[in-house]
């Protein structure tokens, strides 16, 4: 049994780091990640079970972390060596396939009295992630010792981390659960209302996810209808999906701040920037899917005065000048994961049942456009960081017997 495992070398990491200068993903072959043998991790306690990872996707915090980019701010909630891959659809020794929920929260912990965050259902906060009987680790994927999804050896997992996958969704759909959870999420921290205009920064699987999540949870009457929902996507594939998923207006995203400032009957304020240019008005709510400082300068050139953005995409260190911040009375609101929603008429519900319902109501697993064995690694990492200019969406390992598939699904793009 074979897993790719992180370990703490900073040389190694260096070296990863000057060589994603080339691409994104470029530098798995020279930093810490690593094939090896490896062994079924042990149960924490009694209460845990094994999984047998099936697929496991690769997120842009993975690329981050490989690519040695990764925000300082983590060095405290990760421990090494740790078996990466937190979007993961496996299968229990009892047979029973499953979606991981991937945070380490106070239940998983065996922390009690739990703390203020997992007692309301808000596991996403945990104030507990680096204490408790495991080793300190935000998610399973960066947490030593339980195993990660890029692993033919399996993981470990309480039973709350866990959701059985009904009969009907397949493990492409499965393993996009995850990431559509983180967007879900994000669109109901929105707090969108009546009227109006939404903008979506970045059209990869976070802002394709956020688009599909928020056209299904409208759709629904979970939240209000947006009058606009307007996405900017660099590449044509992913104009053609956000259209499909329910985006009312789909351009290059050069021209997104233009859009906006048609829709929203805004003026344009000094010279276009490399961001754009800046807006009297805006957008009501802008979703930031990507979470780099170009990204964050955008939205707040493009979000209109006490306007709210949503910085859904993980961001690292950052040099952003906040004046519009302030000036504009703007909210600038962090989404990270899940847990449990509270809807307006509709109560308490966990963020993971509405996430399989987006997959399921927007056909969400034909996002996963290749999958790759562990042995080619490199390979996989290289695509998942071009994806967009590959024509790709989701790109994820297969560690299913006989698994040897090949990189490229037929009839979905590269």
């Amino acid at each position: 049994m074979k897993s790719l495992v992180f370990e703490r070398n900073m040389a190694r990491f260096a070296a990863a780091r000057a060589a994603s200068f080339l691409g994104s993903g470029r530098g798995a072959g020279l930093g810490p990640l690593r094939l090896t043998e490896a062994e079924a991790p042990a149960l924490p306690d009694e209460e845990w079970v094994r999984v047998t990872p099936r697929l496991s996707g690769i997120c842009g915090s993975d690329l981050a972390t490989v690519d040695g980019r990764t925000s300082r701010y983590f060095e405290d909630l990760v421990s090494f060596p740790f078996v990466p891959g937190h979007e993961v659809v496996g299968t229990t020794e009892t047979g029973q396939r499953v979606v991981l929920e991937p945070v380490l929260g106070c239940e998983a912990r065996a922390i009690e009295p739990r703390c203020p965050a997992c007692a309301a259902g808000r596991v996403g906060n945990c104030e507990r992630v680096a204490f408790g009987h495991l080793r300190p680790g935000l998610q399973t994927g960066f947490c030593a010792g339980i195993g990660g999804g890029w692993s033919d050896a399996g993981l470990v997992a309480h039973p709350s981390q866990l959701h059985p996958v009904p009969d009907e969704l397949d493990d492409e759909a499965a393993v996009t659960v995850e990431p559509v959870a983180c967007a879900v999420h994000a669109v109901l921290a929105a707090g969108l209302r009546d009227g109006e205009t939404v903008a979506v920064l970045g059209a990869g699987t976070l802002g394709l996810a956020a688009v599909a999540s928020l056209s299904h949870l409208a759709k629904t009457g979970r939240i209000p209808e947006p009058t606009h929902l307007v996405v900017g996507a660099r590449y044509p594939h992913q104009r053609q999906l956000a259209a499909e998923l329910g985006a009312t207006d789909v351009l290059p995203a050069d021209q997104l701040p233009r859009a906006v400032r048609r829709l929203s009957g805004s003026l344009a304020l000094g010279s276009p920037s490399t961001s754009g240019q800046r807006l009297t008005g805006g957008a009501d709510v802008v979703l930031d899917c990507v979470g780099s400082p170009d990204s964050i300068a955008q939205a707040l050139d493009m979000v209109r005065p006490r306007g709210r953005i949503v910085l859904v995409g993980m961001p690292s260190a950052a040099r952003v000048d906040l004046a519009s911040l302030w000036h504009r009375e703007i909210t600038l609101l962090g989404a990270y994961t899940y847990g449990t929603e509270t809807l307006e008429h509709h109560g308490p519900v966990r963020t993971f049942d509405l996430a399989f319902e987006v997959v399921r109501a927007a056909d969400f697993g034909r996002l996963v456009s290749a999958t790759y064995p562990l042995d080619r690694f490199e390979e996989a990492l290289a695509h998942a960081g071009a994806a967009g200019r590959r024509g790709a969406v989701k790109v994820a390992f297969d560690l299913r017997h006989g698994g040897r598939r090949s990189a490229e699904k037929k009839g979905t793009p590269r």
